[in-house]
């Protein structure tokens, strides 16, 4: 069995290989890679979760690992978010570099204790750095219902000490990943799940170390008719409606992607505003108390004399999301509903 262990640890898994022969890889691709890299290159890097090991996770981003890296470095865990998350903590105080899955990010309601009122203001109470990532799929479109599709990120904005990514590119989640493990605060990492395989989102990432830095936002698209803020699976819809209303209506929009939401990139919204002078905010977060609220009131204060109509917003229905395929549908914001709020700005 040793043997047998260490023939197959000789050779990484597919899904951390490709890179290094040169070939595309995709969103969940990435995430696989970050996650070897980082723990071949820093012994203090574990993983822990729910069927991470033997299973290889549920959607299958650390298969192959245990075989690398041993039971003492991919840590199998019982059901419990609160319990796992909390052991997470303390492996950060005595200096590890813990990465937290939860199997889908719905579950990180039972460590909400711990994560708000105790890892989040570690370095404020003078208990030291926390360097612990908290990943995991979000997200609807796959008919999960509301126990496995939700986006939590407004759970966790309004507290002070957490760092909240969110990426929309294999690039991008590779190199965010890397700077959050390699951060020494806690950091809530989201993955859209319907990113993961993409075929058409495939990138062919570069073959030397790289980190894409915390609190940076990019510009997806240049436009000059009205700037889009949004993040996630939303970035590839509205850059679908971009190109649409680009042919049919002579639109230009500019798609700012936010990739960190905690801290906001304050500079680059702001950039954007002044630029084209109106601003549309896209996510898949419910309406109420969503990120489009913050940003409408932070643009109001800092860039309010730019603006040349009212802010609009494209978000999800405040409801449950739905089984039902046809009213999931209707649920989620969609590239026809982006491209009506984009005209009626454009033309306002």
């Amino acid at each position: 069995m040793t043997e047998d262990r260490e023939d197959r640890a000789s050779s990484p898994p597919e899904q951390v290989s490709r890179t290094a022969r040169g070939e595309p890889v995709t969103f969940l691709e990435a995430i696989a890679e970050a996650l070897w890299e980082e723990m071949e290159a820093d012994a203090r890097v574990f993983l822990m979760g729910e069927d991470i090991g033997v299973y290889g996770g549920a959607f299958k981003v650390t298969r192959g690992f245990l075989d690398r890296f041993g039971p003492d470095r991919v840590v199998d865990t019982p059901i419990s978010e609160a319990g796992f998350t909390g052991a997470a903590a303390g492996a950060a105080h005595m200096g590890l570099r813990p990465v937290v899955e939860m199997q889908f990010m719905d579950f990180i309601s039972p460590a909400y204790d711990v994560i708000t009122n105790y890892i989040a203001s570690s370095r404020y109470r003078g208990s030291g750095p926390q360097p612990l990532v908290i990943r995991g799929p979000v997200g609807g479109g796959n008919r999960g219902g509301p126990f496995h599709s939700q986006n939590v990120e407004m759970a966790f904005f309004h507290t002070p000490g957490l760092k909240i990514v969110y990426p929309s590119t294999p690039r991008d989640a590779k190199g965010l990943l890397k700077a959050a493990i390699r951060d020494d605060d806690p950091v809530i990492f989201e993955e859209h799940k319907a990113l993961y395989r993409a075929p058409d989102l495939r990138e062919t990432l570069p073959r030397e170390d790289f980190a894409v830095p915390l609190g940076t936002a990019r510009t997806a698209r240049e436009g000059r008719d009205l700037t889009v803020v949004t993040y996630g699976l939303m970035v590839h819809r509205t850059l679908a409606a971009a190109r649409t209303l680009e042919a049919e209506d002579g639109i230009s929009l500019e798609v700012l992607d936010l990739r960190t939401l905690l801290p906001l990139d304050d500079e680059a919204i702001m950039a954007s505003v002044r630029k084209t002078g109106k601003l549309l905010i896209v996510h898949e977060d419910t309406r109420t108390g969503g990120i489009a609220g913050e940003i409408t009131a932070r643009v109001n204060e800092q860039a309010f004399e730019w603006l040349d109509g009212p802010v609009l917003r494209v978000t999800a229905i405040d409801a449950p999301i739905p089984y039902a395929g046809a009213l999931e549908d209707y649920f989620l914001p969609g590239e026809d509903d982006i491209g009506r709020a984009a005209r009626y700005l454009a033309r306002y």
